[in-house]
């Protein structure tokens, strides 16, 4: 909880997002070539705008967890912003929130559940003040328990499917909506 009392509360009066905690589905489809991340210069950089569409890349080739890069699949991650939120889904047509950190993380050989309650027994715990790009952020939004995952880009930033924009998007753990609902962190890497 201290990154989230070192960090002051920004207000943002958009950030109301019901939990995605759904099961089920398989994952498809073809993942959009992703930025080098940080993005030196780039104008999509630290914004919610989605990237320009480009040419399908072939997805990541298949890595084991000893060779996991956070930072590429950071990249990954933040190259699905604007997908849109789909209730099951689990593929670049559509992700909820557990779809989303399914699918980034299936493109690094990294095979997660496809609950969110199931996600956060996955790894190990992770300080607050030791979270990194590619950790995963969980939070309580409808129910006791992990019931919405994201992940970390760094700092503050964090990657994830909402429902209540209806786009994949970067957001803050500061928020005044997103602090009071953190619950932990998971290094799956």
């Amino acid at each position: 909880m201290r990154v989230v009392k070192r960090f002051a509360a920004a207000s943002s009066a958009a950030l109301l997002c019901a939990a995605c905690a759904s099961a089920g589905g398989t994952t498809t489809g073809v993942v959009p070539r992703p930025r080098p991340f940080p993005v030196p210069g780039g104008t999509n950089a630290g914004t919610n705008a989605p990237d320009s569409p480009g040419p399908p890349a072939s997805p990541a080739p298949s890595r084991t967890a000893q060779a996991f890069d956070g930072y590429a699949l950071v990249g990954t991650a933040l190259a699905l912003r604007g997908t849109p939120y789909r209730n099951g889904g689990t593929d670049p047509h559509g992700f909820d929130c557990s779809g989303f950190t399914q699918y980034v993380f299936g493109q690094y050989g990294v095979s997660l559940p496809r609950d969110v309650a199931d996600q956060f027994k996955q790894g190990k715990l992770v300080k607050p003040d030791a979270i990194a790009p590619g950790d995963l952020i969980f939070f309580s939004t409808t129910n006791a328990g992990a019931s919405h995952v994201a992940i970390a880009v760094g700092g503050d930033e964090f990657v994830h499917a909402p429902s209540s924009a209806g786009v994949v998007r970067v957001e803050h753990l500061s928020s005044s909506y997103w602090a009071p609902r953190f619950l932990g962190i998971r290094r799956v890497s």
